[in-house]
């Protein structure tokens, strides 16, 4: 009982923070950085650093052809051009000024102010996104290697576990998440960031229709087909909206969260009535899951540059992830064992 309530209490949080208003962000309406960034695009320099592909002719075209090949091999993919060059720098020397002057840092064009690695705009976050990208790889293998050389399986070398294929769906849409995570973390862009929301939304969704067919046992296939086509058919359309209306942040925030709320109190209430012998590790996930999105929330800027809450949620996702496939594969024992027991 005491665990319901904190676990109450924690979507109630989440809930608050999901509904305060946003801030608007003050960096770009600065006048000292606007003009910084006029002038760069007129000189292509700011301060003592200047930029080849800033210069052009007087017919507006690059000199010495496109703007991209001045720069060195491992920056051309990235395709930075003149304006959010002069951007990012301006918003460095900026920041630098209001250090000074003991201000916080602000954002800029609706971003905090990260410092770029070898072209790369959250490092950070890239890299945790690799790791979790990892991470689901492995469990994704065992428990793969689980259900096909380690469990029994029926005459017809099909498993015993009834959610088999439901699994290797989810791993599936969980590396093509954090793919596109890294990529985006990597250079945002329109493109970019229309790949991670679509991903995310469509691995939450498909999340949510998983805890609903698990929980309530649903293994007929028309079953499962009825419960799932409605979900489908929403987060379909919230695709569409995303990559063909508006890509409207506020909203897929709001989305995603309720989606993640949903499910993560449908696993909680399945492991709190259910004996399951691996209901430990369900909850230990489910805590995690809400102590993460609350941490999400907490929007600060990145420390030294590099880790805000964003990074550091990608951090928690990681142990979470290794406990999930953990949970995923003592299910698959579970329900293998139980129905080899009825066969017997």
């Amino acid at each position: 009982m005491a665990m319901h309530l904190c676990y109450s209490l924690l979507l109630l949080t989440s809930l608050c923070f999901l509904l305060r208003p946003i801030a608007a962000t003050d960096g770009d309406a600065d006048p000292i950085y606007k003009g910084c960034v006029e002038q760069c695009e007129k000189t292509g320099c700011v301060g003592g650093r200047c930029f080849q592909h800033c210069k052009f002719s007087s017919d507006g075209k690059p000199v010495d052809g496109p703007w991209y090949m001045h720069e060195p091999l491992y920056l051309r993919w990235k395709q930075w051009d003149c304006r959010t060059d002069c951007r990012y720098y301006c918003m460095l020397a900026r920041e630098e000024e209001r250090t000074k002057l003991g201000d916080k840092p602000v954002k800029y064009h609706g971003k905090w102010p990260f410092r770029r690695v070898y072209g790369i705009q959250e490092p950070v976050a890239v890299a945790l996104s690799a790791l979790n990208l990892a991470i689901q790889f492995h469990g994704w293998v065992s428990f793969f290697i689980l259900v096909y050389y380690n469990l029994p399986l029926r005459p017809d070398k099909k498993t015993y576990y009834e959610y088999t294929g439901l699994w290797h769906i989810y791993g599936i849409l969980s590396m093509n998440s954090w793919l596109w995570s890294a990529v985006f973390h990597s250079r945002d862009v329109e493109l970019t960031q229309k790949l991670d929301y679509s991903s995310a939304v469509a691995l939450l969704g498909y999340t949510l229709i998983v805890a609903i067919l698990r929980a309530f046992n649903v293994r007929d296939e028309a079953t499962r087909v009825m419960i799932s086509a409605p979900l489908i058919a929403f987060v379909t359309t919230h695709i569409m909206y995303l990559n063909f209306y508006e890509l409207a942040y506020g909203l897929n925030v709001k989305v995603c969260m309720i989606m993640a709320i949903l499910q993560l109190l449908i696993w909680a209430v399945w492991a709190g009535i259910s004996k399951h012998p691996a209901r430990r590790k369900l909850w230990l996930v489910v805590v995690g899951g809400g102590i993460a999105m609350l941490l999400e929330n907490f929007d600060f800027p990145p420390y030294k540059g590099y880790v805000d809450a964003h990074a550091l949620w990608h951090a928690t996702t990681i142990p979470l992830t290794f406990l999930w496939w953990s949970f995923i594969r003592d299910d698959a024992e579970f329900r293998t064992s139980s129905l080899l027991k009825k066969v017997k």
